[in-house]
């Protein structure tokens, strides 16, 4: 789990740096369009920030990568590489959107997708059978708490 925060703190950090401080480049390289308007660019950097936010966190809970707080990041970057598959391929298709940066994206979230399922399938085989992993209260554990 360390190596894919990691590897996904470096990404979106670079990605979200990109957005905020040269958003028309940015979209240009991954959609091949031009993005001018104020609101467009509003609406870019914003996104830039979120990515940014993600790449911090993920590079802070690299240190911590057992822990459950570590394993919601994963599903919740799981979440967004699902997504981001589906919106690039859906700006392909759907768009006919021709960046130079469209059909890498899609291939590297899709990628990313495998490895965080990868990572919290093993996640939980680890932690299969024991109540405290899963934060199941038993009758043992109950008189603890």
């Amino acid at each position: 789990m360390k190596s894919l925060l990691t590897v996904t703190a470096l990404m979106e950090l670079g990605a979200g740096l990109a957005l905020l401080c040269c958003p028309s480049t940015s979209v240009r390289l991954l959609a091949g369009e031009l993005l001018e308007a104020p609101a467009f660019l509003t609406v870019t950097r914003i996104g830039g920030a979120g990515l940014f936010s993600l790449g911090v966190a993920s590079w802070f809970a690299r240190s911590d990568s057992r822990s459950r707080a570590a394993k919601g990041l994963i599903a919740a970057i799981l979440l967004y590489n699902v997504a981001a598959v589906a919106i690039l391929a859906e700006a392909i298709l759907g768009f006919g959107l021709h960046g130079v940066l469209l059909w890498p994206g899609v291939v590297v979230h899709a990628s990313m997708t495998v490895w965080c399922i990868l990572c919290l399938a093993q996640s939980t085989e680890r932690t299969t059978g024991s109540p405290l992993a899963s934060g199941i209260s038993t009758p043992s554990t109950m008189n603890k708490e």
